[in-house]
Parts: structure tokens; C-alpha cells; sequence
């Protein structure tokens, strides 16, 4: 059967899931709680004024802020990791993945030293601030990096979570935050596991992987619109970007037309390159087409929803995709 695209979809009327605390602020707020009952929790900031009026209460000697001076950050982080304290690092993640990525490198995944480099305003989320504080190139340089853990929450209790499950990881932990709250994910959702895709639906025809709030939020419109025309789409929540969870993915891929892999970041080096890396080894590999930022700089300043527009990170974009697929 031959399928064809509507030149017109009409989605049912929704009422979208009431926006949490934004991720940064619920990974602040835990901090602040965790760090009076742990000696070795310590938090390092670069004057980014998350933590401003914060009450560590009888830990507030833990907190430190060190100026916007990210490399001398990660030494110090990689210094107080090996005497034995965790520091969470606070930085901003256009500076934590390029700025300072030497420092990440050399100081703390050579040394496989328990820091938390906590990487806010990821993606296109601090876009009134023009191109230089862009983040769309973190997940493709922390991925490559030995023994670092590398986490895309998709919303605030993910992060919170997040946290809790990798104080067993006695390395390095990447954690890709944005500014702005999110949509929470459905209350439906398995329990998250770091380490494992979160299956959000299941479907036959389509295969959508994503990471972060905004994709995850796309694959998910998207696939109920396809629905509705009778075309099921499983739904992959790629939080954990390495380790990556290899067999969720391959065992997601079976006997689908097609994958699409959408995420806030350049289409080169990132989830997309990652799944289909992944898929390059089976014997017959299903066609990939990755959404996100094409291969050049996002002009201009505007809300994260304007940019990520511009960018072509939408749910027409996935939905084109997927009529591509199933005719």
C-alpha cells in the first residue's frame, strides 16, 4: 500500500503538561539539600548567579565561586576529586565543552575523577545571547572522552534522579541542562535508568530517537499525529548519550522502515551520528535521518523556540521524515 502525506493535518485540540522548574534549578535546589549531609559534596561556580541568596546552611564553606575563569574551574574540581570531595562544577555548557575541554581531557577524564561538570543553557536555550553562547557542539566532544558519563535529562525530575543513580559512578559525569523549564514527560513513563533508552511508546512502522526536553516533546507530538493516520512509531528518551545503550537501541530497530533522530545540537557528532554508527554494524542497517542544526552557525538572537524553528528542529520536520519513510 502506498501511502501518502496529508497536506493538512488537524491535530486534536491538547492540553500541554504544565512546565516544571527549569532542570538547573532543580539540580540546585537538590545540591543545596544533599551537601549539609555529605562532607564530600562541594559546589564550584563560575559567577554564573544560579546559586545567588542560596542557603547551604552548615555547608556553606562547600561553596565556591570562582570567577568566569572555566579551566582553572576544572583543576580545581580535578584537584578537590582527588583529595577526595565530589564537586559539582557550574558552567555554562558553550564553555564547559569548548572553553575548558582541555581541563575535562587532561585533568579529569585522564584521571577518572569523580567530578559532576553540571553544563547549563545547553543547545540553543541562552539564544538571546547570540551565537557565542550556543551550545550545539557538547555532546559530540564530551562522547568522545574516556571513562566520562555523558546525561541529557528531559525534565527536572529526570535530573534530580539523575543525580541520585550516578553517586554509584565513582568517574566523571556530564550532565546537559537548559535554562528555561520544560514540559514534563508523561506520568506514564517508565522509571528512568541511567545506562538504559526509556521506551515513552511503542509502535511498529517508525523508529524516533531523541534526547533532551525540546526532542523528546517533538517525537512524542509526532508520533501522535501519525496515529491518527494509522502509523505507530516507538519513541526512545536517549537520556544517556555514553554509556549508550546499544541493545534498547538495535532491539528498537527491528523490523522498522525507518529511524529519525531528533536533538538540540549540530546533526554531525551527536545523537544522530551516534545511532547511526550504532546501526552501521548490523547486517541490514534501516535508514537514518537525523533532525538538528545544519552545519552552520545560528544567526541571530531569539527565544530558544524561535531558534530552534529556525533551525528546522520541528515537529513538520519529523513528520516530513516520516511520510518520506512510509511511502
Amino acid at each position: 500500500m502506498t501511502l501518502t502525506a496529508p497536506e493538512h493535518t488537524a491535530a486534536a485540540p491538547q492540553t500541554p503538561p504544565a512546565p516544571e522548574v527549569p532542570a538547573r534549578e532543580a539540580y540546585r535546589d537538590l545540591l543545596a539539600q544533599l551537601m549539609p549531609g555529605n562532607e564530600r559534596l562541594v559546589c564550584l561556580d563560575s559567577d554564573t548567579g544560579l546559586f545567588n541568596g542560596v542557603d547551604f546552611a552548615t555547608a556553606t564553606d562547600r561553596y565556591l565561586n570562582l570567577g568566569i575563569a572555566e579551566q582553572n574551574l576544572m583543576g580545581v574540581a580535578a584537584a578537590m576529586a582527588r583529595d577526595g570531595r565530589i564537586p559539582f562544577v557550574n558552567t555554562m555548557a558553550a564553555f564547559a565543552s569548548s572553553r575548558a575541554v582541555e581541563a575535562v581531557k587532561l585533568d579529569i577524564a585522564l584521571n577518572n575523577l569523580p567530578v559532576r561538570i553540571m553544563a547549563t543553557h545547553a543547545g540553543l536555550s541562552a539564544g538571546h545571547l547570540g551565537s557565542t553562547h550556543h551550545c550545539l557542539e557538547d555532546l559530540a566532544a564530551m562522547r568522545l572522552l574516556p571513562n566520562l558519563t555523558v546525561l541529557v535529562p528531559a525534565d527536572a525530575t529526570q535530573v534530580r534522579e539523575m543525580i541520585h543513580q550516578t553517586s554509584r559512578i565513582a568517574g566523571p559525569v556530564y550532565f546537559r541542562m537548559g535554562r528555561h523549564a520544560t514540559p514534563a514527560l508523561p506520568e506514564t513513563a517508565p522509571p528512568l535508568s541511567v545506562g538504559r533508552a526509556q521506551k515513552l511508546r511503542t509502535g511498529q512502522d517508525l523508529l524516533l530517537v531523541a534526547t533532551g526536553p525540546h526532542p523528546v516533546a517533538l517525537a512524542l507530538e509526532a508520533a501522535d499525529d501519525l496515529d491518527r493516520h494509522g502509523i505507530t512509531a516507538t519513541v526512545l528518551n536517549m537520556h544517556t548519550i555514553k554509556p549508550f545503550d546499544t541493545p534498547g537501541l538495535l532491539a528498537a530497530a527491528q523490523g522498522i522502515r525507518g529511524v529519525i533522530t531528533i536533538e538540540e545540537h549540530w546533526r554531525s557528532g551527536g545523537l544522530g551520528s551516534l545511532t547511526a554508527e550504532t546501526l552501521s554494524g548490523t547486517i541490514h542497517p534501516p535508514q537514518v535521518t537525523r533532525i538538528g542544526v545544519a552545519d552552520h552557525f545560528v544567526s541571530g538572537n531569539g527565544n530558544q523556540q524561535h531558534l530552534l524553528e529556525q533551525a528546522g528542529i520541528t515537529k513538520d520536520a519529523v513528520l516530513s521524515a516520516a511520510w518520506q519513510f512510509m511511502r
